[in-house]
């Protein structure tokens, strides 16, 4: 065989088994017996594999997750949310902020949005074969509490920071005791300038002393959060009531 005409016909076959961990060695060798016909048979295979590999990750990916309720960035109405000066649309919904480890903080009154954008944007990454986990505090706190008392504090805390997106919903729904706190700032911490986390809540930031119990150390987790991260505001009418009005009137209508 040609070496030009070699290389045009099995280069992707070569990189499907090199990313299959075949050696090269016995790629070459193969390729020196195999017939053209079995050549594509053995290439239709490995892209095969691929794929169900692939299937497999974004299922695995998408359970460890634990959204939920899907929600998609499709149709999503973007008219009542601030971003910073600077920051675009398309930077936030190309995740730019995974690649560079920032955090966002979505804030605003509840049902305006922050839950749907931040669930659609993790699954989003889970598509982009990124790792995500995504957490209610209250049930982050609870979980954080029992591992410590399990004595799985450190397991869990670093299957937490190997993903490269938390996030945290519903901060500031429920206070937490001190030492919740103190194990949520752990899982903050963490994830400091190495991975991303998106918080989202309704509380002001000035306030969040009295969800946390310690001024000093509400401090501390904002100062993680917002120090290389960006405030996106979520205003306007509640998305609920809207979609409440609307249910109550297609019933009316039937």
């Amino acid at each position: 065989m040609n070496q030009k005409t070699e290389r045009a016909d099995t280069g992707l076959l070569r990189e499907r088994a090199r990313s299959l961990f075949i050696s090269q060695a016995t790629i070459d060798d193969t390729l020196e017996w195999a017939t053209p016909r079995q050549i594509d048979a053995i290439d239709r295979m490995l892209a095969t594999e691929l794929a169900n590999r692939e299937t497999s990750k974004r299922a695995r990916l998408m359970r460890q997750a634990r959204f939920p309720v899907p929600k998609s960035l499709d149709g999503y109405d973007f008219t009542n949310v601030r971003l910073p000066d600077g920051y675009t649309r398309e930077q936030l919904t190309d995740l730019d902020f995974t690649a560079r480890a920032q955090d966002l903080v979505f804030y605003g009154k509840t049902g305006r949005g922050k839950t749907h954008l931040a669930t659609a944007l993790g699954m989003k990454a889970v598509e982009t074969g990124r790792s995500v986990r995504f957490r209610q505090t209250a049930e982050l706190v609870l979980q954080l509490g029992k591992a410590k008392r399990d004595g799985t504090l450190d397991s869990l805390l670093k299957d937490l920071a190997r993903a490269d997106l938390t996030v945290i919903d519903e901060s500031g729904h429920a206070p937490a005791r001190l030492d919740g706190a103190r194990l949520l700032y752990q899982t903050v911490a963490g994830s400091y300038e190495r991975r991303s986390i998106i918080s989202a809540t309704n509380i002001e930031s000035g306030k969040w002393g009295t969800v946390f119990a310690d001024d000093k150390l509400a401090a501390a987790i904002i100062d993680r959060i917002v120090h290389h991260g960006r405030l996106i505001e979520f205003t306007g009418p509640s998305r609920r009531a809207g979609q409440a009005l609307m249910f109550g009137k297609e019933t009316n209508d039937r």
